[in-house]
Order: C-alpha cells, then structure tokens, then sequence
C-alpha cells in the first residue's frame, strides 16, 4: 500500500482509526502522531496481538517515517462476549502491592479492594481474547493499514494548509522587505544632517569637509544593508523553491528558516532609524510563526 506522495510536504501531526468486526467482537485500532526529530512509537496493544507488535510497528515505521506515534489496539467492551476469567496471579500481585502499600503509608485498605483490584489491567478478560484465528489477524491487519491510511490523509490534509500558511508568511516577509526602501534612502539624509550638525556643534564650522566626507562614506557603507535584503530575498525564494519539492523537506525548511533569521537581526542592527526597527521586528513575527509551524513538517 503507497503511503507517501512525494508532490506534497505532509504535517507529522494526524489521527486515524479504524475497526475491524470478527466474530463476536470488535477490534479498534487507533492511531495518533506529534511533532518529533525521529520515530518514537508508543503502543498499548491486547495480549491477544501482542504477538504481532512487531509486524505493526514495523508498518507504521515504513509509512509514516517520523513522529511521535501513540497506538491502541483493543477490543470494544460492548461488543466483548463470553465468560470473563481472573488471572488470579495478576489479581494477587495488584493485591498484594495495595496491601504493603497501604502498611508502608498507614493507610487503610479499601472495604471494595476487590472491585477495585478487578478494574485494574489484564486482571479480567475474555475467553475469546486468548485466540486469534488467522481471518481474525488479517481483518486486524486490514483494519491497521486502514488507521495508518487516514492518519496519513489527516498529515496530507494539514500540509495543505501548513503550505498555504507558509506562502503567506513568506509573501508577507517580502511584502515588508520592499517597504524598507524608502525609509533606507531617508535614512543616509538624515544621518548625513545629524552628523554635520553634531560636528558644528562640537568644533565650529573649522573642520575639514574632504576629511568629513571620508567619514560619511565610511561610517554608511557599514551601515549599508544592500548585502542582507538581496541574501534575505535569495533565501525566501529559496524557501518556496523547497516547499515545491514535496515530502520530506521539514529539517531543510528549518535550516532555511535560520538563515532568514539571520539576515532579518542583520537588518534590525544597521536599521538605525525607528520605522525601519518597526518593519524589522513585523518581519521576526512573521518568521517565527514560521518556525513554530515548521516543526511539524515530514
């Protein structure tokens, strides 16, 4: 069964479930992924298919490549049938863990302790959960790859709308980077007028105006930012470029992501004018609603 599609970035975020009716019973198979840097899988499975826990991580690992994955694969009490047996063993060692607890602590056992002992894990079951016929593992297993199915069709569905968000924060970063320009022009006005008038105020009109110049080109060409706009421009292009290449991209988007950052606090340090800080810190929001969002990209 094809899982992945290669045209798409997928979200790591899903849910997918599906049941599987054998007999007198039913199967429930439920599946749910996070966020994660790798493939950690958490699995509550019933003894009766304890058996094939490998087989189903192995699956789930093949189909969804990265995540944090919560499996459960239980039988649906309603529909459960048949006379239900204590594990005695299981039954007297929760019994005797209340019981020396309960001395260690000074506490009282409960009058109910055995109503209460009964509703603890694997103390009850059912005679029909301690075989599985082969019809009943293979209708088990189509019901599992049917949970990963629409789990994946959940990740496809929220890379959709993760693309679209990323589109927009990135058009918008754009957007500001273009109004820097007019303020930038402004900006080498102004700083020219406050350093004439700083250096009449401090030594008269004697001073050497070549020399003063010098100084003028010097001091904005370090605060020039002409380097920084066209490497910011090359890495948002750059970042749309890599959301076009489909699954898998999630760690190349986050380094991506970076190196705007870098050029965005470039910018806000040279910026040395109030409108131009205000555009800058716009841009940093922008970005890190991208970075947060980032995360849950396969």
């Amino acid at each position: 069964m094809k899982f992945l599609d290669y045209n798409m970035i997928q979200s790591m975020t899903g849910y997918g479930k599906a049941t599987a009716e054998t007999g007198n019973r039913k199967v429930i198979v439920e599946i749910k992924s996070l966020n994660s840097k790798a493939m950690d899988i958490s699995a509550k499975i019933i003894p009766a298919f304890r058996d094939r826990e490998l087989d189903i991580r192995s699956r789930i690992t093949a189909a969804l490549e990265r995540g944090k994955v919560d499996l459960a694969l239980y039988i649906d009490s309603s529909s459960a049938s048949g006379a239900q047996t204590i594990n005695a063993t299981v039954f007297n060692s929760y019994l005797k863990q209340i019981e020396t607890i309960a001395l260690s602590t000074e506490y009282k056992v409960p009058d109910d302790i055995i109503s209460t002992v009964l509703r603890m894990p694997e103390v009850l079951s059912t005679s029909q959960q301690d075989e599985v016929s082969e019809a009943e593992w293979q209708a088990v297993s189509e019901a599992v790859d049917s949970a990963i199915a629409s789990l994946v069709e959940y990740r496809k569905a929220e890379g959709v709308a993760l693309e679209k968000k990323f589109r927009e924060k990135i058009q918008n970063i754009s957007a500001l980077l273009a109004s820097v320009e007019p303020y930038e022009k402004e900006r080498v006005t102004k700083i020219k007028e406050r350093m004439r008038t700083s250096m009449l105020d401090a030594v008269g009109k004697n001073y050497d105006e070549n020399r003063f110049e010098q100084e003028m080109i010097f001091y904005i060409e370090k605060l020039d930012i002409s380097e920084e706009k066209q490497r910011l421009t090359n890495h948002l292009d750059y970042f749309i470029k890599t959301l076009e290449e489909g699954h898998g991209q999630g760690k190349k988007l986050g380094f991506i992501a970076q190196e705007m950052g870098r050029e965005i606090n470039t910018l806000g340090s040279k910026s040395n004018q109030a409108e131009m800080q205000n555009i800058v810190v716009r841009m940093k929001d922008e970005l890190e609603q991208i970075k947060e969002q980032v995360l849950n990209v396969m």
